[in-house]
């Protein structure tokens, strides 16, 4: 199956109509999934993939809310430029994308990586930003155990079933969870002209953990929602970083990793559009 396939194979199984699209942020040809309408709702996914990692959970929230999900650079099918691959550039990258979509203000869900880049944008563009919800998020001072960090390593820089197989342990309370397409899917990216750029000259720069004090400049209502059993970045990361958020409240989901879209659909799902509504 090639790499279109497997991308198909996941937008195929979002429960609601999706327009595939591209638009230029910047010098950046961007990829991205839409769905719905009303207020729009910017899905950033984590450090892998693509877009299509939303892909429980883009039906359930296009309901209500005109939903865009992004191949964020250097992701999917977005460009892979050579770059810095930081926080800053990330979110540079952002507001380019919503500058060019013409949308002014958003709510934004970010996972993992995502939410590292989420961070950083509300504190650019505190005006640009609605709620924001935080998924197990990067930048918050967690970092991995030695074996999820060789983990990390070997399936960004040796990327096959074998490393995707042996990383997903460190994604989700039960690897079954998630469908077969995103694993391959993300391999396959990665195999790509550029594919691992982000990580390799990222360095990890986009988690890195964001001075309190910084957080405690968000005014912006907040959720932080993280898997109990994350074996990547701990769940009391989420717990202590939420009362550095002034509007922010906690939100734990039992059996879930550091995926809980996946594990967990129906509660991460409904815990999203309730905060949200």
């Amino acid at each position: 199956m090639t790499t279109t396939n497997y991308r198909q194979a996941l937008i195929d199984k979002i429960e609601t109509s999706v327009t595939q699209s591209h638009i230029k942020a910047g010098s950046i040809e961007t990829a991205y999934l839409s769905s719905g309408a009303g207020q729009p709702l910017i899905l950033l996914h984590g450090a892998g993939a693509g877009a299509v990692t939303w892909y429980p959970s883009i039906g359930a929230i296009s309901k209500h809310f005109h939903v865009i999900a992004p191949d964020i650079v250097g992701y999917g099918e977005s460009d892979k430029p050579e770059a810095s691959y930081d926080r800053a550039y990330f979110s540079k990258w952002l507001k380019d994308f919503l500058s060019a979509l013409n949308i002014p203000k958003v709510h934004i869900v970010g996972l993992s990586q995502g939410g590292a880049v989420a961070l950083q944008f509300v504190l650019d563009n505190p005006e640009m930003v609605d709620k924001l919800v935080l998924v197990d998020s990067g930048g918050l001072g967690a970092q991995p155990t030695l074996a999820a960090f060789l983990g990390m390593i070997w399936l960004n820089s040796f990327p096959s079933s074998l490393a995707n197989r042996f990383f997903s342990r460190y994604l989700l309370f039960d690897p079954e969870n998630r469908d077969p397409n995103h694993g391959w899917y993300s391999i396959d990216v990665l195999k790509r002209k550029g594919g691992k750029n982000a990580f390799k000259q990222g360095r990890g720069s986009a988690v890195s953990e964001i001075p309190k004090a910084s957080l405690r400049k968000i005014q912006n209502k907040t959720l932080v929602i993280w898997g109990e059993s994350d074996r990547l970045f701990p769940v009391e990361y989420g717990v202590s970083s939420t009362s550095e958020i002034a509007n922010a409240k906690f939100l734990k989901i039992k059996d879930a990793g550091h995926l809980p879209l996946m594990d967990q659909t129906d509660t991460f799902n409904e815990a999203v559009v309730d905060f949200l509504n």
